[in-house]
Order: C-alpha cells, then structure tokens, then sequence
C-alpha cells in the first residue's frame, strides 16, 4: 500500500527540506509554530499528505469534528502533510513536513517521508525541535544545532550528539534521512520548563531565524517578534507574583548571565546568516547534490 498520497508531483529547484512534529519533541509549540510560520511567510502549499490509519491510536490523539459553512459536519484528522513554496532571492525551493507524532510502525512512517524526500530530489534536510530546559524566559534563546556527518559538522560549526537516552519521531526521521544519504541538520530551541504548558514565540523565533539562514532567505518575522515580547512580558508579570519563582528565575539569569556564550551553544556557526548560506552551497556543490 502506498503509504504517502500524491495531491501532485511537484518539480522542484534544489529543494531543502524542513521538518517539525507536534509532540514530545515540541516544547512550547516551538518547533511546529516555526515550521507553520515559515510554510505561511512563503505561501507553502501541499503537495503530498500520509493517511494517519496505519500511524495513530485515534484514542490518544483524536480527531476533530468542525462546522463547515455553518451546518455541515467535517472530520480532521492527524494526517502529516508535506509543502512546498520558492524561496524569494535563493534559486531553490523547500519542503515543510509537519504534523503530530505518530504513535505506532515509526520505522514504516520515517521512510515513507524519507522515500518521499528522494523522489522529489531533497538535497538536505533542517530537522527541528524544542526541549524544556533549566533557563530563563528573560535571556535570549539558547539553540543547539548538530548532525550525525561529521563533515558537516565541521563545515557549519555544528555539534554531533552524544545524547544517549530515549527518543522522538525527530531522532528517528533524522536517523531515517541520514541512512538514505539525505544531509541532515537539526536545530533544538531551550524552552524554560516552568512555563511549558505555554506556547513560546520566543523560542518560534530562534528557529526561524536559524532555519532561514540554514537556507539562504530573507526573513522579517514582525508578527513573531511582537508575539515574543508579548510572551516575555505576560510570563514576567506571572513570575512576579510569585517569590518563590522570582527568586528561580534570578538564580537562573545569574547563571545565564556567567555563561561565556550565553545566546548559543552551535560552536563556531557563523554569526552572519549569509556566510551560514554560503557555506550550505559549497557543502551539497562538493558532495555533488547540484
């Protein structure tokens, strides 16, 4: 059975691909709110989608009855769409895979996505996620990179894992990609665990930001920046209000504040999202990706 369901076959120009799930991999909406932003910015439209039947235990994530037109009944579910739009000003296009963690057969539903990337020619892909994570809301947003090629580790300044433990659909895709011969990168934004249970623009932004660079695009994210201000604040009145919270926070701005690279723990990525773009190109033109 055909597992992915062709809305059309899109002929695309040097695509990147672009990855985030809800889920267990995805504190504060980071990741699925940066993968949505980006997909609307560019007018992303679907081009492909995975039927959830074979993927998801309908009682754990059920679907949704909604009124359309004011009277008739329509049934969403959990599908995984895949996306594509240009890029303004980089000669390429990008595909955006999003949707919810599936619950069963990960193994069957990583390579279907995988297959699907190989047949419409992905050169690399931008794998993300977002963690809960002893820091403070206050402080700009801590974001790891890494890759399991230790090439391009060395070309973009990333790290390579050595995280041992339990896993996601992220590490799992990744992983998929990686043994299909798919370069691949993952951004992870830090998420302050006291607020978890509240969607982060903030760290949205951060993956943003990274992921355009990682492709070579203008980005202006207004919307996001206002969103992330407003986040800041409204937690910052809520911390207030509570001394034993307050006293939390300071301690862990203190701890910030004497990190001696506070805004990123990507290594030696460079600070300019051009020359980032720039080193991407000469990456997949060496391995022959053009």
């Amino acid at each position: 059975m055909d597992l992915v369901h062709w809305d059309r076959h899109p002929k695309l120009r040097r695509p990147l691909l672009v990855v985030a799930f809800e889920g267990w991999n995805d504190a504060g909406d980071a990741a699925s709110l940066a993968v949505g932003y980006l997909a609307n910015t560019w007018n992303a439209t679907r081009f492909a989608w995975i039927d959830p039947e074979e993927f998801f235990d309908f009682t754990e994530t059920r679907p949704q009855v909604r009124i359309v037109s004011g009277h008739t009944r329509d049934i969403e579910w959990p599908d995984t769409e895949l996306l594509s739009a240009e890029v303004p000003g980089t000669g390429r296009d990008v595909v955006f895979v999003r949707g919810v963690e599936p619950h069963l057969k990960w193994r069957t539903f990583c390579s279907a996505i995988t297959g699907a990337a190989q047949e419409i020619g992905v050169e690399m892909a931008v794998v993300l996620g977002a963690l809960l994570a002893d820091v403070p809301h206050t402080r700009p947003v801590r974001v790891s990179g890494n890759t399991n090629d230790r090439e391009l580790a060395g070309r973009l300044g990333l790290g390579t894992s050595t995280y041992e433990g339990p896993t996601g659909i992220i590490g799992v895709i990744s992983d998929s990609f990686q043994k299909a011969g798919i370069s691949t990168a993952s951004f992870w934004a830090s998420v302050p665990h006291y607020v978890h249970q509240v969607p982060s623009p903030k760290a949205a932004l951060a993956l943003v930001e990274r992921s355009a660079a990682m492709i070579g695009a203008r980005v202006n994210p207004l919307e996001l920046r206002v969103a992330a201000e407003e986040y800041e604040r409204q937690v910052s009145e809520r911390v207030a209000d509570d001394e034993d919270a307050a006293a939390y926070v300071a301690q862990l701005e203190e701890a910030d504040d004497a990190d001696p690279n506070p805004r990123t723990m990507l290594g030696d990525l460079p600070a300019d999202p051009g020359e980032l773009a720039d080193e991407v190109e000469r990456f997949l033109r060496d391995h022959g990706s053009n």
